[in-house]
């Protein structure tokens, strides 16, 4: 029974590996979608079914606001779905969900305030 859980998480993790991979070829090479020009892939979570996957992303500076990279990334997910249907063969094609990932935004405000309380030389 051991290994047979550690056999589903590695295989969802392989899957979602390759997911992130796919998924961020096609955002730099087929879709033309302005909003999500910026978008930088920066994890995925893949259920043990693997019926469902949350890919988080970033958007850099300068770029679409994360508001409009979500909606972008919402109105491709159909197409991204069927892509990945017909290019990677997977048994299960699973439901995409994108989440803004918070985490670059919270360490740049943590090294903001690390940055204001540091003796100054």
């Amino acid at each position: 029974m051991r290994n047979r859980k550690k056999t589903e998480g590695s295989r969802s993790q392989r899957v979602g590996e390759l997911l992130i991979e796919f998924v961020s070829r096609l955002l730099a090479r087929t879709l033309d979608d302005s909003r999500v020009q910026g978008v930088t892939l920066t994890g995925v979570d893949v259920r043990p079914d693997l019926k469902h996957a949350r890919i988080f992303f970033t958007v850099r500076d300068g770029a679409s606001s994360k508001e409009e990279a979500l909606a972008g990334l919402r109105g491709a997910a159909g197409f991204i779905r069927g892509r990945i249907a017909a290019d990677l063969k997977l048994r299960y094609v699973p439901a995409l969900e994108f989440v803004y990932d918070e985490a670059p935004d919270v360490a740049r405000r943590i090294d903001d305030i690390l940055k204001d309380v540091a003796p100054k030389e």
